[in-house]
């Protein structure tokens, strides 16, 4: 049993070395024998944990997105169920997921002719809640398909914008503006 703990930790140190990897060098410049440096192993040990580069990327993605899973199943069992503050607050904590994450941002922003179909899919997973959420709370107050599509825009534009702003220094992160951020959200489903 210890040495499955020992192999788990090896995995996760390789998948935390190899999004380190990947901000800094790119899916071009990603380099297995550089990540195996950087975690004290042999060159040949990550090939015991991935089959190759591509289900490398596919650990790193489920990586981010079972931490997001996680963090949404939290909050959905916190918060009172009610489809509208479900979706609020669960926006709210993508915005703090992503800006106290920034080397996750990276990864799930990504954008690389070598990143097929399959890996953008994956990195698609981690707005699957809040979208059907969307869809879910539009449903419930009768609310125009056309218009839902509208709601998606706008609401994964109020969260990749906070997160951008607060990321490079336009607005402090701080209570205050994320109180100004789940405001924003929060208003968008009074508005037609």
């Amino acid at each position: 049993m210890a040495g499955s703990t020992s192999n788990s930790n090896v995995r996760e140190q390789l998948i935390l070395a190899g999004i380190e990897e990947i901000n800094q060098y790119g899916l071009q410049g990603f380099s297995v024998r550089r990540i195996a440096a950087k975690c004290g192993v042999s060159c040949a040990a990550p090939y015991k944990h991935f089959e190759d580069r591509q289900s490398y990327f596919a650990a790193i993605i489920e990586y981010i997105n079972g931490l997001w899973h996680d963090r949404q199943k939290a909050i959905l069992t916190e918060v009172p169920d009610n489809t509208r503050k479900h979706l609020v607050e669960i926006s709210l904590d993508y915005v703090r997921f992503l800006v106290e994450n920034p080397h996750f941002r990276s990864i799930i922003m990504l954008k690389d002719e070598g990143f097929d179909s399959v890996y953008q899919n994956m990195r698609g997973q981690l707005s699957e809640l809040s979208r059907g959420l969307i869809i879910r709370h539009c449903e419930e107050a009768n609310i125009p398909e056309n218009i839902a599509k509208r709601k998606i825009y706008i609401i994964r534009s109020l969260i990749y914008g906070a997160a951008l702003m607060f990321d490079n220094g336009e607005m402090a992160y701080n209570d205050e503006n994320m109180g100004f951020v789940e405001y924003s959200i929060d208003r968008e489903f009074d508005l037609p």
